[in-house]
């Protein structure tokens, strides 16, 4: 898989600004620009030689009187406004120095990440509004066995959630449609309970008639399909295992992608691997978060981040009891 060409599109820093209580800033553009009156992600072109870092620290500097002093890598997204090709190289700010402030005189709000859904942006920071409202960590469930044994699992995901996991894939293969709707309803619940994303990964027809739920396509599933299965207000997914795959998910629409796998897994053992570099490529091709998957944990979010990937997807390393 080849890395595209991006030299010609205009470069250009965004921010995704966190405050303490988890909430992000995001600034309304005056009505005289281009797509005016729309809200967007602080940031701006970034100048010859300038670094991201060096430019999006003089962005916000100029723009909300604040300097960034903690941030990484989130997401990189071209976007062909029709005669003006830009790549937004977008970093997470975690902490910063200063009381932001519309320094231009612009409208500024902080806002929780569910809410960004609310606000109008321009079309190129859809993306990065799925990317802020999404977490580093997908946790995929084991098989949760039989009905009796149920309660272990649910205790299990329930402890995973009190740690901090956000973003959980259902995934129980063996379990019969008539099953799989009792034990996704309960699992529905607790994510509820918790702020989780929940992906099933089953029927669309199934996700539907679950309050809230998403829903996660299998390689097979996804080339079934010649349109986007859910509505906006849930999340669809999608495997991709290399660049065909990719192509086929961004042609439906979905949300964001699992890549896999990137190191060997012992599910899998002498199963082609995409490698970090195979991952860095498939990032650098998706206009979409990417969760690398196969063979990482919580330790890998470092790599990952710095390949392109939203975080680290996996179901060993998450699930088994965390020190």
């Amino acid at each position: 898989m080849h890395t595209p060409d991006y030299s010609r599109y205009l470069q250009v820093a965004a921010a995704v600004i966190h405050d303490p209580a988890g909430q992000i800033l995001i600034a309304r553009r005056a009505d005289h620009r281009h797509q005016g009156g729309l809200w967007e992600f602080p940031g701006g072109k970034i100048e010859p030689g300038e670094t991201v870092e060096h430019a999006l620290g003089r962005e916000l500097d100029e723009e909300l009187g604040i300097v960034p002093t903690q941030s990484r890598p989130l997401i990189r997204i071209p976007h062909d406004y029709g005669g003006r090709q830009v790549l937004l190289n977008v970093r997470r700010v975690d902490a910063f120095d200063g009381v932001a402030y519309g320094r231009e005189g612009q409208p500024i709000a902080w806002v929780r990440p569910e809410a960004l859904s609310d606000y109008a942006f321009p079309a190129a920071n859809r993306p990065i509004v799925n990317a802020a409202r999404l977490p580093d960590r997908g946790l995929i469930t084991p098989d949760p066995g039989r009905p009796a044994e149920w309660d272990a699992f649910l205790g299990g995901l329930e402890s995973r959630l009190k740690k901090g996991i956000r973003l959980v894939q259902l995934r129980a293969k063996s379990l019969p449609p008539s099953e799989l709707v009792v034990l996704s309803e309960q699992v529905a619940t607790l994510c509820r309970q918790f702020g989780a994303h929940l992906g099933l990964n089953g029927p669309v027809s199934m996700a539907e008639a679950i309050p809230g739920a998403g829903v996660h396509l299998t390689g097979t599933r996804l080339r079934e399909l010649t349109e986007r299965p859910l509505g906006s207000e849930r999340w669809v997914s999608a495997a991709c295992h290399g660049e065909e795959e990719l192509e086929r998910a961004l042609s439906i629409g979905v949300d964001f992608v699992f890549a896999s796998p990137v190191l060997p897994t012992e599910s899998h053992p002498g199963a082609p691997t995409l490698g970090w570099n195979g991952l860095r490529a498939l990032c650098e091709r998706s206009p979409i978060p990417v969760y690398a998957l196969g063979g990482l944990g919580p330790a890998d979010r470092l790599r990952a981040w710095q390949s392109g990937a939203q975080g680290i997807a996996a179901i060993r390393s998450l699930w088994n009891p965390i020190p």
